[in-house]
């Protein structure tokens, strides 16, 4: 039978195993060992395996059987040694058993009774006590369900403001209500359905504020840029009133600076600047203070970035907006193929103007919705592409008035985006590096108009009839010779191309200036001046030069030439004047910078024209000199006919210049008419025609050189330097006069004295002196002469004009 199992002890410790006792090797205590070993074995609980396999193993299963049941009667005496032992134990224990149990049924009884006496006593306290409690818990059921529907209240009262606001479109408030609902009732919401409702309504209505605030800012950017292209062409339009309030001034200016010079000390003059306000900067804290009637209002802009933030969307919305705000300014720089520049230009520049002005205000406003490194970016931007449209539309331009149109613009807009704190020297590089093609053009519009006002000059002097005509053609150029009014109607010396020239030029420097001032240029005269230069040499005067050498034709019409360049060279003063005037330049700085006189070419080949148109029709009254007899026995007492038809033309001829030559230009011309008459006098006394002649001849010259000198000397009246002007004018007659009188002279050999040849025949030359002198000799016997004999007295005369003769030879 199988052994019990081992008492296991309650405690954690490990049981203790009991090792077999040696026996002494004999067959018995071999079965004994076996038997204590399998004790052993089952004491300890140990596996029974090894025992079972090797009393099989050796055929002793028997063996093995009957150690099992020796052990297992050992155990039964000690079980009945143990239970002897504690047998008394368990009768006390009994006995104890059964006084509780009487014990106990006495305590029964009595919690019998007194549980009867307490049923009946507590039954009525308990049934109160259970309508109090019941009563209770209905209070505080009421209690929590009025806390509940209080709360539910708040909660929808927060509801129906967050309502109002979405349909007032006061998003702001909307968020704010939505995040109060968020933060202090969602989670403490008592019903669970009311707040699943909120859970799924609060992300969409910020969805839905997200959607209408950006759409909001989606409108405002497609109105900003109509805003921006009107603001942009207000902002220009007032910096060009502010430009021309500046050329009023610099007007006053110049005319207190002309009472100073002209020393009127009595005129007292105060010059006031306004200040000109910026319309597009308001005065308040407001963004859009000033702005409304411009258009220029940020608030759909400011509102959409407040409440992005607020969404805690604000970095997406500045990059959103800096990035939209790009693709604009993008979309602006696009020039239109279809349209010309010149055409399109101002709202290309007032749109980036606009564009600018908006961005700064901005800057300066949005709390950091742009960076100022931002503005600037797109600044450099815009700034690369106007320089790149600037020069690609200046290079194909051929009309001087188109680029002057584009340029004064984009002055102006340098004007109006300087004041906002950006740079524009980029810009104004680009107008000055096309300085030089301006000019060529303008050069070029100067001369086709130059060349068809000389082509329209008729050669008449100009009619006046009202005083704004004299105003605008003679005051206007300040080429008055007199303060005084005329009276009208009045012939001006001039013809009509002096005064549409004069506004050919002016209107070339008007156009100069204007071009390189606001050009970032402070002193420009030199640069002025020069151009200036070029269009009265090279276009002003070749023109002049041609239409003299080709289409004049009549001395009234080169008399009508010289005193239009007469009046021309008084009109060259105005033109620098005006200039400096223009460029800011004091006159006192241009009058000393005055320079020779630039139409001089045509000056000179008018009057050169003139005095050879009138030398030729001098030579035709010198053809009369053939009918001179130049061996005549007596000399006419009037002059010879030739000298008498020359002294008539040029009184005819000096009654009319006067009326229109200045003083100078008469003197200079009858000075040449006059030496031409020198010249032709002793010409005659030269040519072949005239083989010899006689003192007669010589006396009858005498009287047509005194007609000239007298001539000469009734003109003195037209020279404020009379002496002068007649001494310069017998100047003419010299070579003439000098001749004469040696013919005349007593002593002709005195020519050869140095002295008195410098003192009195400076104009004659050695050799005109010696074949006249040889035609001279070969006068009449009766003055140089001897009819005969030895014995007479050669003339002194002949004997010191063949000395003369003889000398001159040795000498040539």
């Amino acid at each position: 039978m199988p052994a019990p199992p081992a008492v296991q002890h309650s405690s954690s410790k490990m049981r203790r195993k009991v090792a077999p006792t040696a026996l002494p090797h004999d067959p018995d205590s071999s079965d004994k060992l076996d038997l204590l070993l399998l004790s052993s074995a089952i004491c300890n609980g140990e596996d029974l395996g090894p025992f079972v396999r090797k009393a099989f193993a050796s055929g002793k299963p028997d063996t093995l059987l009957h150690h099992l049941r020796h052990f297992s009667r050992s155990k039964e005496s000690e079980i009945e040694e143990v239970c002897r032992a504690h047998f008394e134990d368990f009768i006390r224990a009994v006995d104890d058993l059964r006084s509780l149990l009487s014990d106990v049924d006495s305590l029964k009884s009595s919690l019998s009774h007194s549980n009867a006496r307490l049923q009946s006593v507590a039954g009525p306290l308990l049934a109160s006590l259970d309508a109090f409690i019941e009563a209770r818990n209905i209070s505080r059921n009421a209690a929590l369900a009025l806390d509940a529907a209080r709360a539910c209240a708040r909660t929808a009262d927060f509801c129906c403001r967050a309502n109002a606001h979405l349909q007032a479109s006061n998003f702001y408030l909307a968020l704010k209500c939505v995040d109060a609902l968020e933060r202090d009732h969602l989670q403490d919401c008592p019903s669970s359905t009311f707040r699943r409702m909120l859970e799924k309504q609060i992300p969409a209505i910020r969805a839905h504020i997200e959607l209408k605030i950006n759409k909001e800012f989606g409108d405002w950017l497609v109105q900003i840029r109509v805003v921006s292209r009107n603001l942009g062409q207000v902002a220009i339009g007032q910096a060009s009133a502010a430009r021309q309030r500046e050329e009023e001034l610099r007007i006053k200016q110049r005319q207190a600076e002309e009472q100073s010079r002209l020393s009127l000390r009595d005129c007292i003059y105060t010059l006031e600047e306004e200040e000109d306000e910026d319309p597009t900067v308001g005065h308040g804290d407001e963004p859009n203070d000033k702005l409304g009637a411009f258009g220029f209002d940020l608030t759909p802009l400011y509102r959409g970035y407040h409440i992005n933030q607020t969404l805690g969307f604000q970095d997406r919305f500045k990059q959103y907006y800096f990035e939209n705000r790009k693709l604009q300014l993008t979309s602006d720089f696009q020039v239109s193929s279809m349209t010309p520049f010149l055409e399109s230009h101002q709202q290309f520049f007032a749109q980036i103007a606009g564009f600018f002005i908006v961005e700064d205000r901005i800057l300066r406003t949005g709390g950091g919705l742009i960076s100022k490194l931002e503005v600037e970016s797109l600044w450099d931007i815009a700034m690369s592409k106007m320089c790149s449209v600037l020069e690609d539309q200046f290079s194909r331009m051929q009309t001087a008035n188109h680029l002057l149109l584009i340029k004064d613009y984009v002055s102006l807009l340098g004007v109006t985006l300087r004041r906002y704190g950006y740079p524009v020297d980029a810009l104004l590089d680009v107008l000055s590096k096309h300085r030089d093609k301006y000019h060529e053009l303008l050069l070029s519009d100067c001369r086709k108009l130059i060349t068809d006002a000389l082509a329209a000059d008729k050669f008449e002097q100009m009619l006046m009839k009202k005083e704004y005509e004299y105003s605008m053609n003679v005051l206007s150029f300040q080429i008055q010779t007199s303060d005084i009014v005329p009276a009208f109607p009045f012939v001006a010396p001039f013809s009509s191309t002096v005064p549409d020239c004069c506004r050919i030029v002016r209107s070339f420097i008007e156009d100069s200036v204007s071009f390189l001032s606001y050009g970032g240029q402070l002193d420009f005269y030199d640069v002025v001046k020069k151009y200036l230069d070029r269009l009265l040499i090279e276009v002003l005067d070749s023109s002049l030069v041609k239409l003299i050498n080709s289409s004049v034709h009549g001395v009234s019409q080169a008399m009508q030439v010289a005193a239009n360049m007469a009046v021309l060279e008084r009109a060259c003063d105005f033109f620098f004047r005006h200039a400096a005037q223009l460029s800011g330049l004091p006159l006192r700085m241009a009058e000393r910078a005055r320079r020779q006189f630039p139409l001089k070419n045509a000056r000179d080949a008018a009057e050169e024209h003139l005095a050879g148109l009138l030398k030729a029709k001098v030579d035709d009254f010198m053809l009369l000199t053939e009918n001179i007899n130049w061996m005549s026995d007596d000399f006419p007492p009037n002059g010879n006919e030739y000298a008498n038809e020359v002294l008539i033309y040029l009184e005819t001829l000096v009654s009319t210049a006067q009326q229109i030559l200045p003083v100078e230009v008469l003197k200079r011309v009858l000075h040449g008419v006059l030496t031409h008459i020198s010249e032709k006098i002793v010409g005659a006394f030269l040519g072949d025609s005239v083989k010899r002649f006689n003192g007669n001849a010589v006396m009858g010259i005498d009287v047509d050189i005194r007609m000239f000198e007298s001539f000469a000397d009734n003109q003195a009246h037209l020279f404020q330097d009379s002496d002068s002007g007649t001494n310069q004018l017998r100047g003419a007659l010299s070579e003439a006069r000098q001749l004469v009188n040696l013919l005349m002279n007593n002593h002709p050999e005195n020519f050869l004295n140095p002295v008195i040849r410098e003192k009195s025949y400076s104009a004659l030359d050695y050799k005109k002196v010696g074949i006249i002198s040889e035609k001279f000799r070969d006068a009449s016997d009766r003055l140089f002469g001897s009819f005969g004999t030895r014995g007479l007295k050669q003339n002194p005369k002949k004997k010191s004009l063949d000395a003369l003769i003889k000398r001159l030879k040795d000498v040539s």
